[in-house]
């Protein structure tokens, strides 16, 4: 995927307060750590794809929406 990290972060930060979810409620969801969700949210962590992934799916977007 060619996505910018700090896009796909404010994405995902929007994306998880549209679905009433805390970070620490969707790092519990994902079994990760609320850091890695924080450093994903600020554009400092590259997730792995499964992990994008599971993201979308818990968030429920297309992963097209990544691609702007």
């Amino acid at each position: 995927m060619d996505y910018n990290l700090k896009n796909f972060g404010k994405i995902i930060r929007i994306e998880r307060i549209k679905n009433d979810l805390s970070q620490e409620k969707l790092a519990e969801l994902l079994n990760v750590s609320m850091r890695t969700i924080s450093l994903i949210e600020s554009g400092k962590q590259h997730p792995k794809f499964f992990l994008v992934v599971q993201i979308s799916k818990i968030l429920n977007f297309d992963l097209n929406i990544l691609k702007q």
